[in-house]
């Protein structure tokens, strides 16, 4: 028997994907549940296993190419004498072209630095099914390194290049840290992502993250949106900062932490317009933009922020920010926010209005937090921080009143009562 190897929908919005690397080629043996190919959905890169055993037989896509969800990728055949049959079919079902062979499995991504430190020695020998990216499979052919051996770091236990080299006692190529990470401001954004080189002039295609930012943008003008601005003196924050940086906690986490807490006495806030009504959502899921190196953001979310300690907060953070830069996510830790935070404030910019994002019913954008020169409430002057924020909502959910109220309750917690964040 001859089976398709379809293109899945690995997110809600996925409408196409892109080959990253085929982990077989023609006329390997495949197992069931095995990974065959490597796909990027929108915003991660993904194993995709095969469902039957047999024989892959022809690429129909090779990697670096595109094809529509749930089109024929390949074909599998259930024994080796399949396999010509399988490549006829092939041919005909591309109006009598014999089909092109599959293109060499494109370089894996760099190697994502780890999200948990991998043991100095060997672990004992796992069994079940191993996960391993294409890379880290590679790696672990060139160093000689029974994967068994390996603990894996990336999501699930799925074992990475850099789980590999720690194994080798090579050194392992991770990724920078984000610099907005160690600075008082809520994304976890470098400074400057590093994009590829273009030439002026030439039409660059988009990538499948840029492709999704633009689908979702298009579903937000459907949106009647509104947007209520705020300023907030940001001294008290920032001397809680101080205290409780060196014990590893993020301003991203005490921005998300403050939110959330204010979210839970405003659960409009949090809310979302459905067909049937308004949904009130279940859990306070904090998403914080972060800008990807190649291109577009992507949203890392942060669950149940209200009902984490800070310390949690901030280590769930550099998880996810780490794995989010070597695209590891997977779909419900970048698609499950209820309300997102959007900063600039590492550019320096002042205030900014942020687009709502599709299926959540407000965005706070927020700016750098500057000394200002401020008048008090005895007519006295003097200097003290503060920050822009505007909040962007969805006209059918959230009102006028409801958003200032949120505001005024979050900005009375960062300006009075800072500490409770660390209770």
């Amino acid at each position: 028997m001859i089976r398709d190897i379809f293109m899945p929908a690995l997110s809600s919005t996925m409408t196409e994907g892109k080959i990253v690397s085929w982990t077989k080629q023609p006329g390997d043996a495949v197992e069931k549940g095995e990974t065959v190919v490597v796909v990027e959905s929108d915003k991660a890169d993904m194993d995709v296993e095969s469902f039957h055993a047999g024989y892959l037989a022809v690429i129909i896509t090779p990697a670096g190419e595109e094809a529509p969800v749930g089109s024929a990728i390949a074909l599998l055949a259930e024994t080796e004498a399949e396999i010509e049959q399988a490549k006829q079919q092939a041919a005909s079902q591309t109006s009598g072209s014999a089909p092109a062979p599959a293109a060499a499995p494109a370089p894996a991504p760099a190697a994502p630095a780890p999200a948990a430190p991998a043991p100095a020695a060997p672990a004992p020998a796992k069994t079940g099914r191993i996960v391993a990216s294409p890379r880290a499979k590679k790696l672990a052919k060139q160093f000689k390194i029974d994967l068994a051996t390996v603990n894996g770091s990336g999501p699930y236990g799925r074992i990475v290049a850099a789980d590999i080299e720690q194994a080798a006692g090579q050194p392992a190529t991770a990724s920078p840290a984000p610099a907005a990470i160690a600075t008082p401001a809520p994304a976890a954004a470098a400074p400057a992502p590093t994009v590829s080189p273009v030439t002026p002039g030439e039409v660059k295609p988009m990538n499948t993250l840029q492709k999704a930012v633009v689908t979702n943008m298009m579903a937000s003008l459907q949106v009647p949106d509104f947007r209520v601005g705020y300023t907030i003196t940001t001294d008290a924050l920032d001397a809680l900062y101080k205290q409780v940086k060196p014990k590893g906690v993020t301003m991203t986490a005490l921005l998300a932490k403050a939110v959330a807490v204010t979210l839970a006495k405003h659960p409009i806030v949090n809310a979302s317009y459905v067909e049937n009504g308004i949904h009130y959502s279940s859990g306070i899921n904090v998403s914080v933009a972060v800008a990807m190196p190649d291109g577009g953001l992507i949203t890392p979310v942060l669950k149940n922020a209200d009902q984490l300690d800070l310390y949690s907060l901030s280590r769930t953070w550099k998880d996810l920010v780490a794995r989010s830069r070597s695209k590891q996510l997977q779909p419900d830790e970048y698609n499950s926010g209820t309300f997102t935070i959007s900063n600039l404030g590492m550019f320096g910019v002042d205030r900014f209005d942020a687009i709502l994002p599709p299926g959540q019913g407000a965005i706070m954008a927020v700016g750098a937090s500057k000394p200002q020169l401020v008048a008090g409430d005895d007519g006295q002057f003097g200097v003290k921080r503060q920050m822009q924020v505007n909040l962007t909502c969805d006209h059918r959910v959230i009102y006028g009143a409801d958003a200032a109220s949120f505001l005024k309750d979050l900005a009375t917690l960062i300006e009075t009562n800072p500490q409770s964040l660390t209770l």
